[in-house]
């Protein structure tokens, strides 16, 4: 900004004498500037159902769907069905399961809540017990190749240092008491924990329990890898690592906290990940008094969503990852959750959306733009043998918002072309008018 001197009443312009004067600018008037992003459109047609059955009524016949397939398509605006096929039946929801956990996390805990990883004195000198706070997120690596906003073991490690003021570390317990019962759940194949989707649910994990944070595979014994981790960032890789309990009242060493509530529900839903959607399960029946273990949050989960007032007739839950093929769901109640979450009837649940994959851009739906869908479809993608899903919503091309959910339990035609039926409903969805 051009300051003016004043002497007397003559504002001094700082201009050499002789030069030339610039009239007064007339400056331009400014209206307020447009919304970047703006509201739906209230008068945006809504399509014909009669219309839209024409048109997913033979996507949904492809054979690699299979048989015993259900859907339904609901209208976010006025919740009218649009669309039905045995939606009330109960399906194998497979990962569309976490959008059902993701919705319990946000309303039971706090969405900027965090979970607290703690290293505390042992009870013998020389040792430390590193205290799962049910936060697989934890990363050794600076920042995390994984959960963006994660506490890193190096952090953990430098606060544990600085309290014990040079005292060495001989021995490492991890202490994973928090969660209880079975390691897996119901419904669980044998060779699911550990694979490259899963692993065993403990209460102190690292990299979300990967055995290299740069690879998919994760680990049989999340615990032990955790607190082999803490040793070697307290300089003694060497020290033995044992399984055991923290004594009771021991002196707190050093404490790390993990990304908000919000941002771990947008993760687990984004990658769709099996451990943090489990671990998240579990501080859900935490908050409502019941047991940390499968049976618990499958519990808990349940109770939370009938508490924001969804109709949980037909819902079954093993486990809170959809892993299980125990679980099942009818597609009513993912539709009539997605509409709640979308118009804002379910309070404080913004991050269940935020989380979903949207199509061609990110999550496990970056490489399935599809014709006409990318950008416009958000949605969970569910796979287990025989089960292909897609639960979501899609913005019609006439500006329409709609939630929708397939549930193709029975098919055979295999991932590829499963996917690509899936697909070929969402980009029929995005260009409709069908009016």
């Amino acid at each position: 900004m051009l300051g003016l001197q004043f002497v007397g009443d003559r504002a001094d312009t700082g201009l050499a004498e002789g030069a030339e004067q610039v009239p007064d600018a007339v400056l331009p008037v400014l209206s307020d500037p447009a919304p970047v992003l703006t509201e739906l459109s209230g008068s945006a047609p809504r399509p014909d159902p009669a219309v839209l059955s024409s048109v997913l009524t033979p996507l949904l016949a492809d054979p690699a769907l299979g048989g015993g397939l259900s859907a339904q398509v609901v209208d976010v605006a006025t919740g009218a069905v649009l669309f039905d096929r045995d939606g009330g039946d109960p399906g194998t929801p497979a990962s569309t399961a976490k959008l059902l956990t993701a919705l319990a996390a946000l309303t039971t805990l706090d969405p900027a809540d965090t979970l607290t990883t703690t290293v505390v004195a042992g009870a013998i000198p020389g040792e430390v017990v590193l205290v799962g706070g049910g936060d697989p997120t934890l990363s050794t690596t600076a920042p995390s190749q994984n959960y963006p906003g994660a506490a890193t073991v190096a952090e953990l490690a430098a606060e544990v240092q600085q309290s014990l003021g040079g005292a060495p570390v001989t021995r490492v317990v991890v202490d994973n008491s928090l969660f209880t019962g079975p390691l897996a759940a119901p419904g669980w194949g044998a060779g699911d924990a550990p694979s490259t989707y899963a692993a065993p649910v403990t209460a102190t994990a690292v990299d979300g329990a990967r055995v290299d944070p740069d690879g998919p595979m994760r680990s049989g014994a999340p615990g032990t890898d955790a607190g082999e981790a803490l040793a070697a960032a307290l300089g003694v890789p060497d020290a033995p690592v044992a399984l055991g309990e923290a004594p009771a009242g021991a002196r707190v060493l050093g404490s790390v906290d993990s990304a908000p509530v919000v941002r771990l529900v947008e993760q687990a839903l984004s990658q769709s990940d099996n451990l943090l959607a489990e671990s998240l399960g579990r501080h859900v029946a935490i908050a409502r008094g019941l047991p940390a273990d499968f049976a618990g949050a499958a519990q808990a989960v349940t109770a939370a969503v009938a508490d924001a007032g969804l109709d949980t007739t037909g819902l079954t839950m093993s486990d809170g990852s959809g892993l299980s093929a125990t679980d099942l769901v009818p597609a009513r109640l993912l539709t009539e959750l997605l509409r709640g979450v979308a118009d804002g009837s379910i309070p404080d649940t913004g991050g269940l959306l935020s989380g979903l994959p949207v199509a061609g851009y990110d999550g496990t739906l970056a490489d399935r733009p599809g014709t006409g869908q990318a950008g416009v479809v958000r949605a969970k993608t569910g796979t287990l043998d025989g089960v292909h899903d897609l639960a979501g919503t899609v913005l019609t091309d006439d500006g329409r918002l709609l939630a929708f959910a397939v549930l193709a339990d029975g098919a055979t035609g295999g991932l590829v072309a499963a996917e690509a039926a899936l697909d070929d409903v969402a980009t029929a969805l995005a260009a409709c008018g069908c009016r």
